[in-house]
């Protein structure tokens, strides 16, 4: 803990004073150096960000955010006026000089207007903690930066620096005090959230932990990637079921476009940042992030009790269903989500064409919107056609605890 080091820095400094005359006049001066140099260390490393602004930050909304001073109960000095706490907006940039100057430098220009950005430090009486609550900040406009290459505003990143001045009690030594936030991605627009949403996962997922603002790697390996994908979609679902294997094999059919490759070939690949948001899909209008968060999003409103009682396949190719479902009886039928669409769940069922054969028909893709008006179980007892969930679950035994009124309603 730090208290429990800053007392031990006490004990040891007043060793060192007892000591002074057996010391020398040389090395005394150099030991009472020393021992500033490691009590502004350890002052510096205990101002935190205790709560993190938005990672995606739109401009024009007020967020919240607080920083805490772990030693300030011990080392405060009493002030008639609080110590004020600042939060400016950092380019990636600045928060690079700023981490290579080991925080000794000062900001020099903010790139971006940050309203009620200047909030007390203060100490709780209950408590005991030292911390400067911002409740109320709004982020008013961003000055963008210069970009590198093809990169877009959805792929800046910048950060929140959080700097304070304080004097330290018995020393009276004045310490200036900075922490970034992690970094943010800025935008103006709410169309703009998918993608902003795709630089911070990748950024959170696979950056290093001591690295140089905010540097992360271009590509990963395949099987981190499924890791990454599985916790987003059981924290945004909020479900206990991940994705199986089946599932990690047709996502990197899709973001490879390899229908070749078998799953053991996949898990010596390594995914660019490029195929996760910047290539579109082949005969798509999206990326496979904009697909697979519309996955997300459709399935924590409208899916998540079906997707945790393992009625829905969901990752599955179209071909494969065929396949699956093409020696089936009539009637048997499964779910997935939509390859066209992004956020549509659609049902797949095996029918007898007039010469007697069976063949797979795909039913229009159902969206957020569509399941809002009747829920999906509703829609599925509706279907007559449909008789067994896949391989041979009739449909009121599987689907019956979904079901809702006559009317139907929200799934």
């Amino acid at each position: 803990r730090c208290e429990n080091l800053v007392e031990v820095y006490f004990q040891l400094q007043q060793q060192v004073m007892a000591a002074s005359s057996e010391l020398g006049p040389e090395l005394l001066p150099r030991l009472l150096e020393r021992f500033n140099e490691v009590l502004s260390s350890l002052v510096k490393s205990s101002f935190l960000v205790e709560k993190q602004p938005p990672q995606v930050l739109k401009t024009q909304t007020k967020f919240q955010a607080s920083v805490r001073f772990l030693l300030g109960p011990r080392l405060l000095k009493a002030t008639p006026k609080p110590y004020i706490v600042r939060a400016d907006m950092v380019t990636e940039k600045q928060a690079r000089e700023l981490e290579l100057s080991n925080y000794s430098n000062t900001l020099s220009e903010s790139t971006g207007e940050i309203l009620h950005n200047m909030v007390a430090l203060e100490t709780n009486p209950t408590s005991g903690n030292c911390c400067a609550n911002f409740k109320n900040v709004l982020l008013k406009k961003i000055k963008r930066c210069e970009r590198k290459g093809s990169e877009s505003v959805t792929e800046e990143k910048c950060a929140v620096l959080f700097s304070t001045n304080v004097t330290l009690t018995p020393s009276n030594v004045s310490i200036h005090l900075q922490v970034l936030s992690l970094p943010i991605v800025v935008i103006v627009h709410g169309n703009q959230d998918n993608n902003a949403k795709a630089t911070v996962l990748w950024d959170n997922a696979f950056s290093d932990i001591d690295r140089v603002p905010f540097v992360v790697a271009e590509r990963v390996p395949w099987d981190k990637m499924c890791d990454t994908l599985n916790l987003k979609f059981m924290a945004e679902v909020q479900t206990t079921k991940g994705l199986l294997k089946e599932h990690y094999f047709f996502l990197a059919q899709k973001i490879f476009n390899d229908h070749s490759a078998s799953p053991e070939d996949f898990q010596s690949r390594h995914v660019s940042w490029a195929q996760f948001n910047k290539e579109i899909l082949p005969g798509r209008g999206f990326t496979f992030w904009q697909w697979f968060d519309g996955v997300l999003d459709l399935t924590k409103r409208c899916l998540k009790s079906y997707w945790s009682d393992r009625l829905i396949r969901g990752f599955i190719s179209k071909q494969y269903v065929c396949k699956l479902l093409s020696m089936e009886p009539d009637g048997t039928f499964l779910l997935r989500f939509s390859d066209s669409e992004i956020g549509g769940v659609t049902i797949a069922y095996v029918m007898r064409g007039k010469d007697g054969s069976s063949q797979v028909e795909n039913i229009q893709p159902f969206s957020a919107k569509d399941l809002s008006i009747r829920s999906l179980g509703d829609r599925i007892r509706d279907l007559g056609q449909l008789r067994n969930l896949y391989p041979n679950i009739p449909k009121d035994q599987a689907f019956g605890s979904h079901y809702n009124s006559e009317w139907g309603g929200p799934g």
